[in-house]
């Protein structure tokens, strides 16, 4: 299959950026607030991020002399400078999972009651809401009513509404059809809208994520701070329950789109977002912040506010929001996702070739990596339009001089 082209990369700098409200107001927020050590090191990223404050080193043309800083990069995951590049070197990296075959959207959300709960117990919650999703759709696979095979899905996490508002939910892109292992055929959904039907999927995941939560609480995994302390009293956590157990859960499916091409789209939009880009922001002045939210609008926060919604999206260090599962799953990479593709596509050669040439893309350095993905040469001189841009040591400061 022939990598396809990857989404605009943003190449144009935006006017804004997260970094100028956490410069400008971040060490007044930090006084007022204490911060997790997660958040306390998003925030100096993003502030030092590109700055002489993490090195770098000087361009220089080689043939008009021009010259420009070029700073080096945070690489945090929650800075809206640093996915661009991530983002299209891990789609890079995908040509081998994709199958030749359509794929559906599906939304896993969490109930407005239990967010309070889940800022208490981000990791835990998160995994269960990971959990109850993928085991939905693996569940719904296998059943022999349905399709009887098991798909491939990738999932990945979002904590944010487009006005930062905190709202957990798992985002899964998942193959219209299904490998029946015993027999190596492939098996596509025939007809429909969707993959499965909305309310099934809705309340086995309710049904799935409630039975995953009880059992936490009744382990003594669960924390009941802040708004949620009265939960852990058994009877108002009886009474909690029953209105979980009670209410419709929102699963949001969309309509099947394109075969493998399409899905690199899909996953572009998704894999590294973090709560607001840099090309949302309109205007920071004495009011607050205007950024752009959806339908043509926009909201204005006031600087403490944004930087306390910004901050609810930092994800636990080291937790995992993009996964794969099923045919997807690393451990089927090379046995059950190689039969889906030659079920698929009889004149595929799957090996390794797309993988190692990854490898060789990243061992030639970020800017032929760049170059590879984007076709943008970021060695070209933008002055003079045709010498080359050599890096060289940035000078040091003069040693400051100590008093007699």
């Amino acid at each position: 299959m022939q990598t396809p082209s990857f989404p605009s990369l943003g190449l144009e700098r935006p006017r804004l950026e997260v970094a100028d409200i956490f410069r400008a107001h971040g060490q007044a927020y930090r006084a007022a607030h204490a911060l997790t050590p997660d958040q306390a090191r998003v925030m100096r990223a993003i502030e030092t991020c590109r700055t002489a404050h993490l090195g770098g080193h000087v361009d220089v043309c080689d043939q008009c002399h021009f010259k420009r800083n070029a700073y080096n990069s945070c690489r945090n995951r929650h800075c809206p400078k640093c996915q661009n590049l991530a983002q299209a070197n891990w789609l890079h990296r995908q040509v081998e999972r994709i199958l030749k075959t359509r794929y559906f959207h599906v939304v896993f959300t969490l109930p407005g009651e239990l967010r309070g709960l889940s800022l208490e117990n981000r990791q835990r919650l998160f995994e269960l809401l990971f959990e109850a999703a993928s085991s939905t759709l693996l569940d719904l696979g296998h059943d022999g009513s349905r399709l009887d095979a098991l798909l491939g899905f990738t999932a990945v996490l979002h904590t944010w509404t487009r006005d930062l508002k905190f709202h957990p939910h798992v985002h899964c892109i998942v193959t219209g059809g299904g490998l029946r292992v015993a027999t190596r055929e492939w098996v596509s959904r025939q007809g429909g809208r969707w993959l499965f039907p909305v309310k099934v999927m809705s309340r086995l995941f309710r049904g799935k994520f409630m039975d995953a939560l009880v059992r936490a609480r009744d382990k003594g995994e669960i924390v009941f701070g802040g708004q949620c302390t009265g939960l852990a009293e058994d009877d108002l956590w009886a009474a909690f329950k029953d209105k979980l157990y009670r209410k419709e859960w929102v699963v949001y499916a969309k309509r099947p789109f394109g075969g493998a091409d399409g899905v690199y789209k899909y996953l572009g939009r998704y894999t590294h977002r973090v709560g607001i880009s840099n090309y949302r922001l309109q205007a920071i002045d004495e009011s607050g912040v205007r950024f752009s939210t959806k339908h043509g609008k926009c909201a204005t926060l006031k600087h403490e506010e944004f930087i306390r919604c910004f901050l609810l999206h930092v994800l636990p260090k080291g937790f995992v929001k993009i996964r794969h599962y099923g045919l997807f799953a690393p451990p089927n990479l090379g046995t059950k996702l190689v039969l889906a593709h030659k079920a698929l596509d009889k004149d595929r050669i799957v090996g390794e070739q797309t993988t190692e040439s990854a490898d060789r893309i990243d061992e030639q350095g970020w800017r032929n990596t760049f170059f590879n993905l984007t076709g943008v040469d970021l060695t070209r001189c933008p002055q003079c339009k045709a010498g080359t841009m050599v890096p060289e040591p940035l000078p040091r400061p003069p040693p400051s001089r100590v008093a007699a």
